[in-house]
């Protein structure tokens, strides 16, 4: 009788190891009790779903009988999906830092039967190789110094806890002034002719590449301006976008966008919206619109559930082989574009006969910086949905199907984004669908699960799901134009924010990532570096900055401070990690507001195109229905208007009424 205990598992990626000959444990108590019932240490594999090197890993050593009997004899064996767990992850990611080498999945880990980290590492091959070690001689070793040579081991652990514990630093003021020093220096660093940091591989690095942005605006630097859409509009021409299906994988392998890891995250799709979005604001560039309208119609085709939250990520592999689905040789391409269009297909594809990867061909259309004319754009969108007819009979990757309910309202503030700038009734619908889905089937007495699956929903919830829950709910709240649903839509979004300061403050200021009743971990994490995503405290400064200008909660701006200055000692010592701290600041310090006050009888907003082309990531615009109470701002105002007015606020208070285009842009001038 099999003794993995993987079957009743929510997560697809640990349901993909089920049936290894490992006797996995879920992550748990009587997983630990088991590790000091037996004096065995514990064997930690953490990965997620998507992950090309965990399936290599698995197939290699957790499917092979010989290495996963060394595993059962001799360890405790723990398998982890970090995007469900990812307080499992950061705090073992942390440790294998701490050890000096760099980190990635999947991670492995060597813990004390007590959870306590002693040596770890990521990919181990099975077999010796290149003068290191195979899995299988690891293992051995682990095992016999366990035994033999605790000395070293419990030195290796208590370097580790202690610095692993080492006290934060005391609180003092975050100056604005950190925003533009550190723009600018992340700007130095940039790929001048591919975008992106300079090297490969290369990441989106959505809260870099927003710094960057924001100090462009902040400093009206074109230079910085111009680096960021180079950025956007390498990524939106590249190979690592998928130019039949849309969507964005995770990286790229080089230096020039073109090869990428082909597994699609939500958070990448979601932060790559918004960047879009500012992109075609700043520009009016048709290719930014149509990348933002390709987006979010793969999301709404590919990766929206029947219930109306979305999944996490599709796999980079299908039929055990990277890249399969999504790459074309050259005869396929000629066989299947029509002959009138192929030429054109091939120029702007980049279609060889002897492929650009591998033998294959990866479609990218590096060497175009904008679309080509409307006629020539037909044609080729015609020939790319033949493609995608084609593709359809492939096998696909595996989709994993869970919903986290952090990144699905982050998607959620990237559509309602989108809807203003580009609206469409459709990404309208998305975006309070997905939001209704949190509230109905992740949110209930008081606690916010993190991830959801088939009805199963985790047991744990983080300060990333409050905060980002919150963001949600306050962009809905603004671009609401029904009295109840916008009220309703505050109520949530407050409720949010009082469970994160009551169950994750930390006495220092900002956040725990976990609950104060978490007490499964040897730890509560409490951090600001940005990892794939914004960091949760950056996240949770920038929501209760938003609740305060949309609102004028003042207790909420002090919440806001007391996160951003907790972390002011954090901030120079790695300016890339702190990004998203940084973004959070910019707003808190510099951001504009257009209360949009409807007239009588408005069915629409007159200034809706005036609003939509403010491209600075500060602005926000709040839309005041007919017969509403006035907002606090201008409710001593004696102004009355049957007119829709606009007024523009900031900290230091609001402009006179503007009831002209000329006046508003006036005004946000």
């Amino acid at each position: 009788m099999s003794r993995n205990r993987l079957t009743n598992a929510s997560s697809p990626y640990l349901l993909q190891h089920q049936s290894n000959p490992v006797h996995w444990w879920e992550w748990s108590k009587e997983a630990l009790e088991e590790a000091q019932k037996t004096n065995k240490p514990i064997l930690l594999s953490v990965g997620y779903s998507a992950c090309h090197w965990c399936h290599v890993m698995a197939h290699e050593s957790f499917e092979d009988e010989a290495t996963a009997a060394v595993m059962n004899e001799h360890f405790v064996n723990i398998k982890v999906d970090r995007e469900e767990r990812p307080d499992i992850d950061q705090i073992y990611m942390q440790a294998l830092h701490m050890l000096g080498q760099q980190g990635g999945w999947p991670l492995t880990m060597f813990l004390t039967p007590q959870g306590d980290p002693f040596w770890g590492g990521t990919y181990f091959a099975n077999e010796p190789r290149h003068g290191a070690p195979g899995f299988k001689d690891i293992l051995k070793a682990i095992s016999e110094s366990f035994s033999v040579d605790r000395d070293t081991i419990e030195e290796n652990r208590q370097a580790i806890s202690q610095a692993l514990n080492k006290p934060p630093s005391a609180a003092s003021p975050l100056s604005s002034f950190l925003v533009t020093a550190a723009g600018k220096q992340l700007f130095s660093m940039q790929d001048e002719e591919h975008g992106g940091l300079k090297g490969a591989p290369k990441f989106p690095q959505a809260a870099v590449q927003e710094l960057i942005f924001r100090t462009a605006k902040a400093q009206k630097n074109t230079f910085m301006r111009d680096q960021f859409l180079t950025t956007t509009r390498a990524i939106a021409q590249g190979g690592i976008y998928d130019h039949v299906g849309g969507g964005l994988a995770r990286y790229v392998v080089d230096s020039i966008w073109l090869v990428p890891h082909f597994e699609k995250m939500l958070y990448d799709n979601a932060l790559f919206i918004e960047h879009l979005c500012w992109a075609y604001q700043e520009t009016g560039d048709e290719l930014y619109r149509t990348r933002i309208h390709e987006v979010i119609d793969w999301l709404e085709a590919d990766m929206k559930l029947p219930e109306g939250g979305f999944a996490s990520s599709m796999d980079a592999d299908s039929e055990g082989i990277e890249g399969k689905f999504y790459v074309w040789t050259y005869d396929e391409l000629k066989n299947l574009i029509p002959a009138e269009h192929f030429e054109l297909f091939t120029k702007a594809y980049d279609v060889r006969p002897e492929g650009n990867w591998e033998g294959k061909t990866i479609l990218n259309r590096r060497g175009s910086p904008t679309l080509l004319e409307a006629a020539e754009e037909e044609a080729l969108a015609s020939c790319r949905a033949i493609l995608l007819e084609e593709r359809a009979r492939r096998i696909p990757p595996h989709k994993d199907d869970k919903v986290l309910a952090d990144w699905n309202a982050m998607l959620i503030c990237a559509l309602v984004q989108a809807h203003e700038i580009v609206p469409r009734e459709s990404t309208s619908t998305s975006a309070k669908a997905a939001f209704r889905f949190i509230t109905e089937h992740m949110f209930a007495d008081g606690k916010l699960s993190h991830s959801w699956r088939q009805s199963k929903k985790l047991d744990v919830g983080f300060a990333s799901d409050y905060a980002w829950a919150a963001r949600a709910a306050l962009a809905l709240y603004r671009t609401e134009p029904n009295p109840s649903d916008k009220q309703e839509y505050l109520t949530k979004a407050e409720e949010f924010l009082t469970i994160l300061k009551e169950r994750f403050t930390h006495d220092n200021g900002g956040f725990y990532m976990t609950d104060k009743e978490a007490d499964d971990l040897i730890l509560r994490p409490y951090h600001v570096y940005d990892e794939a995503t914004p960091n949760y405290n950056a996240v949770a400064a920038l929501a209760f900055s938003e609740h305060w200008l949309l609102t004028g909660v003042m207790d909420s701006r002090e919440t806001s401070d007391k996160t951003l200055n907790a972390f002011a000692a954090d901030v120079p010592n790695n300016i890339f990690g702190a990004a998203g701290l940084l973004n959070a600041l910019d707003t808190r310090t510099r951001f504009k507001k257009a209360l949009v006050v409807m007239g009588t009888g408005s069915d629409a907003n007159p200034f809706k195109e005036t609003l939509a082309s403010q491209s600075d990531p500060t602005f926000y615009s709040d839309l005041i229905s007919e017969g509403a109470s006035k907002p606090v701002e201008i409710e001593s105002s004696s102004w009355n208007s049957d007119e829709t007015t606009i007024f523009i606020c900031s900290e230091k208070g609001c402009s006179l009424p503007s009831v002209t285009a000329e006046q508003v842009a006036e005004q946000l001038q």
